[in-house]
């Protein structure tokens, strides 16, 4: 298995935007302001295209071979996240969404992974832990000296990849009133 991770395109949200929606799951819809999938598909993808906020294709890597994203990563700084989540409650507000609060996900301080999910067909290759590494890389390349990420405190085996990995809990978390673990690897 050769896998390639690369800088997304907008022509890749096909692949990405299903893959986006299976990680982050309820917390799409309050991303879109949609209820229904389709709605929730469409808006998200919208918002891929867009260069301004959390889920745009700049913050997101794919993770490929011969061509076919296996996984992604969307990874951006804590303190990028408070002016690209500004720009997503306008973008929600000029639409009439029901909701436009959007939770802080990472200190102002952390490089963050926001998202990371493999394509279902391609799980247990070492997909999810290559792309992990990047983010470490690209971490280190900036010059940051914490990365961090959230995991769902029922997601006991995700939770202890990212232990293995040297990320450590910090804090309890939440995320839409659902309980996290906030976990941070420092460099």
């Amino acid at each position: 298995m050769s896998i390639t991770i690369r800088q997304a395109q907008p022509q890749d949200a096909h692949a990405v935007v299903p893959l986006i929606i299976d990680a982050i799951g309820d917390i799409a819809n309050r991303l879109t302001g949609e209820q229904s999938t389709e709605a929730v598909i469409q808006e998200l993808t919208v918002l891929f295209h867009q260069e301004d906020n959390r889920h745009s294709y700049l913050n997101t890597f794919v993770a490929t071979e011969n061509e076919q994203i296996l996984g992604i990563l969307v990874y951006y700084h804590g303190e990028q996240a408070v002016h690209m989540d500004a720009n997503l409650v306008k973008w929600l507000e000029a639409k009439n969404a029901p909701s436009i609060v959007i939770d802080q996900e990472a200190h102002e301080d952390e490089a963050y992974i926001d998202t990371v999910c493999v394509a279902p067909a391609a799980r247990g290759k070492g997909i999810g832990t290559l792309l992990l590494q990047f983010a470490e890389e690209l971490t280190k390349q900036r010059g940051y000296t914490k990365l961090s990420l959230n995991v769902e405190t029922q997601k006991e085996e995700a939770r202890r990849l990212y232990e293995r990995l040297g990320f450590v809990i910090t804090e309890p978390w939440s995320i839409i009133d659902e309980p996290f673990h906030h976990m941070v690897k420092q460099f």
